[in-house]
């Protein structure tokens, strides 16, 4: 079978018709007491097994006050061609030690366990830090994307970690670097590299400061784009301030598209970006969700949405997007990439629900939204994290977006531990169904409650996998 020739799959509609269903999911949790350890859990979403819904294992990290946050593979579908490599270390970067921590999936997939702790150091001594963003790339080499230099002052910069030793071995931008960090995703058919930007790490580490936020020097507002083969900074778009904190980008799946979307979370904005005929590229905002009017001890003020998380379905007919202060996840059709229609949404509370917010003005919706029960137990918090099954028929829906800014927004999920829900999709006329009955509570921990942030399952998925054209 082609789909067994190397690590994932050889193209993404392979993928999408031929993958297993998931049966396992790896999911990075934060502990808000940093006297304690992080680690993965090992969640059972096989709905035969006995266990079902329920974490299995945890691998800890064996360090405290690490932050992890989004993990990624030593090896994925771009090394498809090549049958001596395995997709078997699943690598967890930590925001606030820097450490990287490669975790050994292939073993025993229901038992992870620790197989290397790449120190600190090691990524502070090329200046960088806050590691976020891990990719394999067809090198077989491991690139993650970096936010601060290592005083954590704002830098966009990305440390490459050979795949077999586990080194970092240096840092891949030639000449001049991004103002800020965050995310990225690679097009090597168009000789591209997209880049997004958070802010400089040592102000949002301590929270949200709506001062900071449009602050050009502490807040980014720019797509930072680089020839992939000289790794040299060629161009970079301005959004302009309803572009402020530009987080998730995300290319088309197909790995000839000249064009993909990027998340923007301080105004609740998706910008399509796409290629022009003269060879640069443009950006144009497509998703827009106003500001709520709502009202607290007799104070109006306006709330944005805080969009956090975005992904695209391998088959490229939907975006999905998390609004962690409205509480929402959307569904859009993407199939007319210039406009989007929004075919689906489950509204889950946010900050409207739990600060006893009152509406005065919802420019979309009517009417206030009741509290998520799920198995008799009502959701603290808000959606945040996404992933989607590789048929695009099940979404999981994960609480923690950063633990300074859980405790500052929602902190009674902090102190009950967060959760995962499962929202089922409609893949052929649209449209999205919470599961009444899957839910993973994360508020009965061995080590307290706990935060869940990034969702993974063993042989990859749509946000960790970029496939290359077979021709190129």
């Amino acid at each position: 079978m082609s789909c067994c020739k190397g690590p994932g799959y050889s193209t993404p509609l392979e993928a999408f018709t031929k993958g297993p269903r998931e049966k396992l999911l790896y999911v990075v949790c934060v502990q808000p007491d940093q006297t304690k350890q992080d680690y993965l859990a090992t969640v059972d979403v096989d709905p035969k097994s006995p266990t079902y819904s329920q974490v299995i294992y945890r691998t800890y990290t064996g360090n405290v006050k690490d932050e992890l946050h989004h993990s990624g593979w030593n090896v994925c579908s771009s090394c498809h061609d090549n049958p001596d490599l395995k997709r078997d270390l699943l690598i967890l970067p930590a925001l606030g030690s820097a450490n990287v921590y490669a975790i050994d999936v292939g073993t025993d997939a229901r038992k992870p366990r620790l197989h290397k702790v790449i120190d600190g150091t090691e990524m502070r001594s090329f200046n960088c830090s806050f590691p976020h963003t891990t990719h394999c790339l067809a090198t077989g080499e491991i690139m993650i994307s970096t936010m601060g230099d290592k005083e954590e002052n704002g830098k966009g910069d990305f440390v490459l970690i050979d795949s077999k030793t586990l080194k970092v071995t240096g840092t891949w931008t030639k000449g001049n670097k991004a103002k800020f960090g965050y995310d990225f995703w690679y097009q090597p058919y168009h000789d591209v590299m997209f880049s997004t930007e958070w802010g400089t790490p040592k102000y949002f580490k301590t929270g949200f400061h709506e001062n900071d936020a449009y602050n050009v020097d502490r807040y980014g507002r720019s797509i930072n784009i680089f020839k992939w083969s000289t790794h040299e900074l060629q161009q970079v778009i301005d959004l302009g301030k309803e572009g402020t904190a530009p987080l998730e980008t995300r290319f088309l799946h197909n790995p000839k598209a000249a064009e993909g979307f990027v998340g923007c979370a301080l105004e609740a904005n998706v910008y399509r970006f796409y290629k022009t005929t003269d060879g640069t590229w443009k950006a144009d905002k497509v998703i827009d969700i106003p500001a709520k009017t709502v009202s607290k001890d007799g104070v109006e003020s306006q709330l944005n949405g805080l969009l956090s998380d975005i992904l695209i379905s391998l088959d490229d007919k939907y975006l999905y997007l998390s609004s962690w202060f409205h509480g929402d996840v959307r569904q859009y059709d993407i199939t007319d990439t210039s406009n989007p229609k929004l075919t689906g949404i489950i509204n889950f509370g946010g900050l409207i629900l739990h600060n006893n917010l009152k509406v005065i003005e919802d420019k979309e919706f009517q009417g206030r939204v009741s509290p998520v029960k799920i198995n008799g137990k009502y959701l603290e918090g808000s959606p945040q994290m996404l992933q989607l099954s590789l048929d695009g028929k099940r979404l999981y829906v994960s609480s923690s977006l950063f633990s300074p800014w859980d405790k500052q927004f929602y902190p009674k999920m902090v102190e009950k531990g967060g959760w995962i829900a499962k929202i089922d999709v409609d893949t052929e006329k649209g449209g999205l169904q919470l599961d009444p009955n899957f839910y993973v509570d994360f508020g009965k921990e061995p080590n307290g409650p706990a935060l869940p942030h990034e969702m993974r399952y063993p042989g990859g998925d749509c946000t960790s996998d970029i496939w290359l054209a077979q021709d190129a």
